[in-house]
């Protein structure tokens, strides 16, 4: 019996011990007295909006945040990764924000409660008349714990003209963040397309392969493993199988699907408020059936009036000949990773090099000067973004941290 007791004592401890925690939990209140609210109409939004000075609770967020509305809700952002996820809405003239906050470099998370009050804003706010001065008060919390800190925001200034009138490109990796930033949903999911929005991001990069039978699907390993997919009956070259055997047999590791990249292009023009879509091809083999798809996407999009832009990633130069043997390849539309040469031998729309080799200022003109655009990828660092964003002259920059790109870029003058 005492055997009997060990051995299973032993297979407890080791199922439990090798289980993943893969997310960082989302802070709950229990109940949303956001739900009480109304919505607040468009132009409410807008005049939320803008640099807020932080009065109290300076030393853990810094001493300006950016307050920006999304699809989604409204984000405020820091400048050292520290992001707040919230939604909001009135009642009479009083404005009510609730969410959460987390720190992008670490686990670090908690509850967040806010008010602006008839006399502080809320009336300026909710009638869309009277004088801009708006002081966001409240308090925020470790966990689930009831918010017991104070946080005040004191309304600064609105967004520049140069940020207002600026066509630049938040652009998050592998459909807007990674497994590794132990985030609620997969990465390179529709769930991730769905919630990346609140982090700021108004693009994303996304991995498209090609399934035995011929079909796109978007996944960014070569294999199936334990980082990207829950265990189940399939291993190794994912591009091995047909689509009926992964779309049956591989779950993601937040319990999603892999979705097909029209499914994916079709969510984010019906779905989001995105305006770019990088497909960063994974595979050369899979450039022919992945331009049929893209133009059936961009004639989507101009029937729904929407303008996104929807580019063939070029990495390599297996992709780059792919395209080539491609009829009228100039005509699709395309984002080149190689040099500037190759990005006017196939007449791409955007050229994109490595962030390590620098700002690159005057091959950033000279695109400029062909109309073509440039991003930068792939590039984590909130120094390195500063740097980029104040000295560079990119129209984007590809992160896993797109709350961070958010606040250097709307906090220009």
């Amino acid at each position: 019996m005492k055997i009997k007791i060990l051995y299973l004592t032993g297979l407890i401890v080791f199922i439990f011990g090798c289980s993943k925690d893969t997310t960082v939990p989302i802070p709950s209140p229990g109940s949303s007295f956001i739900k009480e609210t109304d919505v607040l109409q468009k132009e409410s939004k807008l005049l939320m909006e803008g640099v807020y000075s932080v009065t109290s609770g300076s030393e853990k967020f810094g001493e300006y945040i950016i307050l920006k509305w999304n699809h989604s809700g409204l984000l405020l952002t820091c400048n050292n990764g520290l992001h707040f996820i919230m939604q909001a809405g009135h009642l009479d003239s009083v404005v009510f924000v609730q969410g959460y906050w987390r720190d992008g470099y670490s686990d670090a998370t908690g509850l967040c409660n806010m008010y602006i009050s008839k006399s502080e804003g809320g009336t300026t706010i909710v009638t869309r008349n009277g004088a801009q001065k708006i002081i966001i008060r409240g308090a925020y919390g470790k966990n689930n714990g009831l918010p017991d800190q104070v946080l005040t925001l004191e309304y600064l200034r609105p967004f520049s003209d140069h940020v207002k009138n600026s066509n630049y490109y938040i652009l998050s990796h592998r459909c807007g963040g990674r497994n590794s930033d132990r985030l609620p949903v997969s990465e390179n999911s529709i769930a991730m397309v769905r919630f990346t929005e609140q982090l700021g991001t108004t693009g994303i990069e996304c991995d498209p392969r090609i399934s035995s039978d011929g079909v796109v699907f978007i996944y960014h390993d070569p294999d199936i493993n334990t980082r990207l997919t829950q265990k189940g009956p399939l291993a190794g070259d994912v591009s091995a199988y047909t689509w009926k055997q992964l779309s049956t047999f591989v779950t993601l590791i937040h319990g999603e699907k892999i979705p097909t990249l029209e499914e994916l292009l079709t969510f984010a023009i019906d779905s989001t408020e995105l305006r770019f879509v990088y497909m960063d091809m994974k595979s050369a083999e899979a450039v022919p059936t992945v331009i049929p798809i893209q133009q059936r996407a961009l004639q989507h999009a101009a029937e729904k009036g929407r303008d996104i832009m929807i580019v063939l990633g070029i990495p390599t130069t297996d992709v780059l000949n792919a395209l080539k043997a491609y009829p009228d390849y100039q005509h699709v539309p395309s984002l080149c990773e190689l040099t500037v040469d190759d990005a006017r031998a196939v007449n791409a729309k955007v050229w994109a090099p490595r962030w390590t080799l620098g700002t690159q200022n005057d091959l950033v003109q000279e695109m400029h000067n062909d109309g073509r655009l440039a991003v930068c990828w792939t590039i984590d660092s909130p120094n390195w973004i500063q740097n980029y964003i104040e000295n560079g002259h990119f129209d984007g920059l590809l992160t896993n941290f797109p709350y961070v790109e958010a606040y250097y870029h709307y906090i220009q003058e």
